[in-house]
C-alpha cells in the first residue's frame, strides 16, 4: 500500500469534528453536562459474541523482509501483546525470494529455500501465513519490464504462458504439504494477487484477465488439494465483490472466502459512488457494511469476509498512525465492525517496510504498530490495551464505549474520546488534540462484592513515544542512547487502581485519549 501508487484515491479534506458528538449510555441516561458521557452496564446481562476479528492478522513489508532480524523481533512484540494468528504479506514470487529459475536451455525450476526460512520463521513464533499469491516472477512475466512504482519494482503483469503459472503453483502447494503437511497448510488461506483494481495488475482488460488469473490459480491449487482455502478479489476500496462472486458462480470456479481492502481516507466516490463526505472514523465500517451485505445477497450468503487490509489512512502520515489518534479510531472500528466480518488484517505490525523505500526516520507516518528501531507506537499499545476486551459485548447505547465480559466473569470497558487528527495530517504538525476533556460517569450493575478497578491509558501523556521524540527535536536518525529513551517512552503506562464505590466510577479522558477499565 502506497500513496504514490493509490493514483485513484483521494483523501478527503474535510474533518468531521462533529463526529464525536456527547451521547449518554442509554435511552433513559441524561448527561449532566455537555461534556459528560454517562454509561450504564449490566454486568450480568445477556450479550452478544465479540471475536476479536480486529487482532486475527496483521500485515507486513514484502515477503523477504521476513528474513530480517528486526522483523521477527518486531513480530514477536506483537503476537505477545496481541495472540495474533496470521500475517499477511506482498511478494512471495518475488525476484529477492528466488523462487523461480529458467535454465540456460529455457527449462523451470524452483528453489523453495527461501520461501523455507520464511515460512519457518513464522511458524516458530505461533504464526501462521496468509499467503498471498504474488507477483509476477520475471521470467515467467508477460512483459517482464512492466513494474509498479514500489522501490522494490514488483512485476504486476500476467505470466506469458498460463501453463508455466499453472506448473508453479501447483509445484509451490506440493512442496508446502510436503515440508509442513496438509493438516498445517489447509489452515492457511491463499488470497490471489493483491489489489488488481489499482497499479498491481497489468492485465488488460484488467478485470477480465484477473478473473482469467483467478480461475486458474484456484484450479492448480485444489488439483492439489481441494482442503486448500483459497479466495479473492483481493481489491482495494472494497471494490468488485458482487461481480466476482457471480462470475465464480457462472464459471464453477471454488471461492472459499471473500477478501478485499479499505483504508480511513478512502472516498465515498471510489467505494461507494456517492457524492458525500464519509469521515475517516467511519470509513472502514461503512464499507465492512457494503461487502457483508454484498455477500448475503449473492450465491454464496454464507462465505467468511476477510478484510484484508485496513487502517485509518492508506498514505504515511504522522499525525494520523503514529499519534495516539489511533487508539479511539482502533477502538470505534471495532465498536462499529463487530458482527459484520471474521478477520480483518491491520496494515501493518512494523515499520520493517520499504515499499517507498529504505526509512530514513523513525515516525514518518508509516503503516507499523513498531518503528524503526523497535521502537512501540501509540497504535501498539492501543492493540494491546483492547486485547484485553472479553469475548462477550455487552448491551451499551454509546459510540464512545464498549463493554464486554470475559468468560470468568470480568466485565471489561474501553472509553474514548474521539478527536480528528492534528493540524495538517499530510506531514507532521505538532500541537494538541483539538476538542474538550470528556467526564465518564459509569454505573455498574450486579457486579460482587469488593470489586477494583484497573484502569489503562493511552493519551498524549501515556503511552506515547512520539512526544519524547518531539522533546528529542525529531532526529533523522536517534543515537543509541536515545533510542534507549524512545524504547522506554514507548511503553505502556503503568495502571492505576481506582475504587469503585457502589459500582459507580468517573474516569476523564482528554482528547484522543483511550482507556481500557477492567473490573475484577
Amino acid at each position: 500500500m502506497s500513496d504514490q501508487s493509490l493514483l485513484r484515491r483521494i483523501a478527503p479534506r474535510v474533518c468531521a469534528a462533529a463526529l464525536f458528538a456527547i451521547l449518554v449510555g442509554t435511552a433513559q441516561a441524561a448527561s449532566s453536562s455537555p461534556d459528560t458521557v454517562s454509561l450504564n452496564v449490566d454486568a450480568t446481562a445477556h450479550g452478544t459474541p465479540l471475536s476479536h476479528f480486529w487482532e486475527q492478522m496483521f500485515g507486513s513489508g514484502r515477503a523477504v523482509l521476513a528474513l530480517r532480524d528486526d522483523y521477527r523481533k518486531d513480530l514477536e512484540a506483537v503476537h505477545a501483546a496481541t495472540g495474533f494468528q496470521y500475517v499477511r504479506f506482498h511478494g512471495i514470487f518475488d525476484r529477492d525470494v528466488g523462487v523461480v529459475y529458467r535454465d540456460a536451455n529455457g527449462k523451470i525450476a524452483y528453489n523453495f529455500s527461501y520461501v523455507d526460512q520464511i515460512y519457518d520463521g513464522l511458524l516458530e513464533r505461533g504464526v501462521k501465513p496468509y499467503v498471498e499469491l504474488s507477483f509476477m516472477p520475471p521470467e515467467l512475466s508477460s512483459e517482464p519490464s512492466k513494474v509498479h512504482d514500489f522501490w522494490y519494482h514488483p512485476n504486476v503483469m500476467p505470466p506469458k504462458d498460463y501453463a508455466e503459472w499453472d506448473a508453479m503453483i501447483g509445484a509451490f502447494a506440493q512442496h508446502l504439504i510436503a515440508r509442513y503437511g496438509i493438516g498445517e497448510v489447509s489452515t492457511w488461506y491463499f488470497e490471489v494477487w493483491n489489489e488488481p483494481n489499482l497499479a498491481f495488475w497489468g492485465g488488460s482488460p484488467v478485470q477480465p484477465t484477473y478473473f482469467t488469473l483467478y480461475d486458474h490459480t484456484v484450479r492448480a491449487l485444489k488439483a492439489v488439494s481441494p482442503r486448500l482455502r483459497v479466495g479473492g478479489p483481493s481489491t482495494a476500496q472494497a471494490a468488485w465483490v458482487p461481480v466476482f462472486l457471480k462470475h465464480a458462480h457462472d464459471a464453477k470456479v471454488p471461492v472459499d472466502f471473500v477478501s478485499t481492502h479499505v483504508y480511513g481516507d478512502d472516498t465515498a466516490p471510489n467505494v461507494f459512488k456517492t457524492d458525500e463526505n464519509i469521515a475517516r472514523a467511519d470509513m472502514v465500517c461503512r464499507a465492512v457494511s457494503k461487502v457483508h451485505d454484498e455477500i448475503a445477497a449473492s450465491p454464496y450468503p454464507k462465505l467468511p469476509l476477510i478484510f484484508s487490509e485496513y487502517n485509518a489512512s492508506y498514505a504515511n502520515l504522522p499525525n494520523v498512525t503514529d499519534a495516539v489518534y489511533m487508539g479511539p479510531w482502533m477502538a470505534n472500528t471495532i465498536r462499529e465492525c463487530a458482527g459484520k466480518v471474521d478477520v480483518m488484517s491491520y496494515w501493518s505490525f512494523s515499520d520493517v517496510f520499504e515499499e517507498q523505500g529504505v526509512v530514513k526516520t523513525p515516525f514518518y507516518g508509516g503503516f507499523g504498530l513498531i518503528a524503526a528501531d523497535r521502537i512501540e507506537k501509540p497504535a501498539f499499545n492501543a492493540f494491546a490495551m483492547l486485547h484485553r476486551l472479553g469475548d462477550t459485548r455487552l448491551p451499551l447505547s454509546s459510540d464512545t464505549a464498549l463493554a464486554t465480559r470475559r468468560a470468568d466473569g470480568t466485565v471489561v470497558l474501553a472509553l474514548w474520546n474521539y478527536a480528528p487528527p492534528v493540524g495538517d495530517t499530510a506531514n507532521y504538525t505538532k500541537g494538541e488534540p483539538r476538542g474538550a476533556m470528556k467526564h465518564f460517569a459509569v454505573d455498574v450493575a450486579h457486579l460482587h462484592a469488593g470489586v477494583q478497578a484497573t484502569v489503562w491509558r493511552l493519551d498524549e501523556q501515556h503511552g506515547n513515544a512520539v512526544a519524547a521524540f518531539d522533546r528529542m527535536g525529531r532526529p533523522d536518525f536517534p543515537s543509541r542512547e536515545q533510542i534507549v529513551e524512545l524504547r522506554a517512552a514507548g511503553k505502556m503506562a503503568k495502571p492505576e487502581s481506582v475504587v469503585l464505590h457502589d459500582g459507580h466510577l468517573m474516569i476523564d479522558i482528554p482528547p484522543q485519549g483511550l482507556v481500557v477499565v477492567e473490573l475484577h
